[in-house]
Parts: structure tokens; C-alpha cells; sequence
């Protein structure tokens, strides 16, 4: 078998089973592991697969660059948007993340809730200007991919900071690999502004769901729900991840 025509069956066992054990795939196909672990190799460099112990798992959609997310998932993020937006209480403190289910978010949040947003989004912030909230915006460097502060900066500024809940954005939700992204000072930035509210909610979009990215953010269990799209509730992961006895909340 050609190299292209393993890498194209590789890539379709991944949709189809939602991950590849190496050892188990060669023997069937009756090539040897190395072939299908070097497969596996360029698969992850290419951004196609995450390559983890003895196999690899689907990779994330979500980890491209914020404008070409914009087009990914579009009604899925609008419903888990709309279902976050219901848990922002008048005179509550939140913290929303950066990206594009957080923006759908801001948008279906009541725009005269009296409640006090921090952010380290200026795209979220930007959205946020005709609502009636007081928004507070915490600056670092620029993380362009995400339009989202992030680096030393940005994490200190974090510890001025308390919240009610937290709405965590990441790139892979998945249930033997817990929450994860695609860059490491993300993910730092991410577990410090979960380290300041006293509940965490993660937006799970439909393209995240079963799907891993390279840098953990947190397990699944230092969560207090993952709010994800109804129309997922079926989907494998979900139902690992009820199994676990993960609170899942589901969008109208």
C-alpha cells in the first residue's frame, strides 16, 4: 500500500473510530508498526492528527487562525453561546475567554444585564461596548492567533482578579485527554484565569468534541460543566464523557 493511501485510510479511521491504535491497525492491515507510526508522524506535522502513546487522535479544527474559525461550526457555536449567555446573573462577576463560541456568546448575552465582564479579549471586549456591563480588559501580549492576551503579563494580571463563573474557551474536549489547545502559553493562560473564579464552564462547540489539540489546559474533572450543542449529545465522546459522570448541559 502506497503511503498516500494509508495516510488517506488512517485519516478515515479516525473520523470513523475517533482514534488509531498502532499495534492493533498493523496487524490487521498487515504492514509493520514502524510504517504506521512514521504515517502517524507526518500526519500530526501536517496538523491532521495528534500523535499520543501507542496511536494518535483526531485533531482539532478550532486550532486555526481566529478568522478562518469564524466559518467552523457557525450554528453549533451560536447555540452553546445562547446557552452560556443564560448563565450570566445580574450583579454577577464573569470571565469570558477569547475565541469564536465566546463571541457568540457576548452577542447573546442580554445587553441590559448589570453584571461586571473581565476579559483578556479585545475582540470580546470590542463587543461589549453597547451592553450595560462594566467590562475590564486584562492586557499582555498579543497573542494574535486567538486575538487574546497571554505571556507573564497577562497571567500576573490575572491574581487582581476574582469571578462568580468562567467561560472556557479550548480547542479539544475529549475523554481519556481532558481540555486542551494548541499553545502552550494559551493553556497557561487559560488554567490561571480558571485559578480566579469559583466556577468554570467550558464552550463546547460541535468541531472540539472528540477532538485533542497538543497542550493540556486541565482535566475534565476540575470543571464544573461543559455546555455543548444538543445536537452532539449522541456523539461517542458525550457519552463517555456522562459515563465519567462529567455534568454535560445541552443547548435548546
Amino acid at each position: 500500500m502506497l503511503a498516500a493511501a494509508r495516510k488517506d485510510l488512517l485519516l478515515a479511521r479516525l473520523r470513523a473510530d475517533g482514534r488509531i491504535i498502532a499495534k492493533e491497525l498493523a496487524a490487521e492491515l498487515g504492514l509493520s508498526e514502524d510504517s504506521i507510526r512514521r504515517d502517524l508522524r507526518e500526519l500530526d506535522a501536517a496538523g491532521l492528527a495528534v500523535r499520543v502513546y501507542g496511536g494518535a487522535l483526531p485533531a482539532s479544527p478550532a486550532v486555526a487562525d481566529y478568522t478562518a474559525r469564524q466559518t467552523v461550526a457557525t450554528d453549533s457555536k451560536q447555540r452553546v453561546g445562547r446557552l452560556a449567555a443564560s448563565l450570566v446573573e445580574p450583579g454577577s462577576t464573569v470571565l469570558i475567554d477569547g475565541g469564536t463560541t465566546a463571541l457568540e456568546m457576548v452577542r447573546a448575552i442580554d445587553r441590559t444585564t448589570d453584571c461586571t465582564i473581565i476579559t483578556h479579549s479585545p475582540t470580546i471586549a470590542a463587543a461589549l461596548l453597547d451592553h450595560a456591563a462594566d467590562v475590564l480588559i486584562l492586557g499582555g501580549r498579543l497573542f494574535k492567533h486567538s486575538a487574546v492576551a497571554s505571556g507573564a503579563a497577562a497571567v500576573e494580571a490575572t491574581r487582581a482578579i476574582s469571578a462568580d463563573r468562567f467561560f472556557l474557551g479550548v480547542t479539544g474536549i475529549h475523554d481519556t485527554e481532558g481540555l486542551t489547545t494548541g499553545d502552550a502559553d494559551e493553556a497557561a493562560m487559560k488554567r490561571a484565569l480558571a485559578g480566579r473564579a469559583a466556577e468554570t464552564f467550558v464552550l463546547g462547540s460541535s468541531e472540539k468534541i472528540g477532538a485533542v489539540s497538543r497542550y493540556l489546559v486541565m482535566p475534565l474533572d476540575e470543571v464544573t460543566a461543559v455546555l455543548i450543542d444538543a445536537a452532539d449529545a449522541d456523539s461517542p465522546t458525550a457519552r463517555a464523557l456522562t459515563a465519567q459522570g462529567l455534568d454535560l448541559r445541552l443547548s435548546a
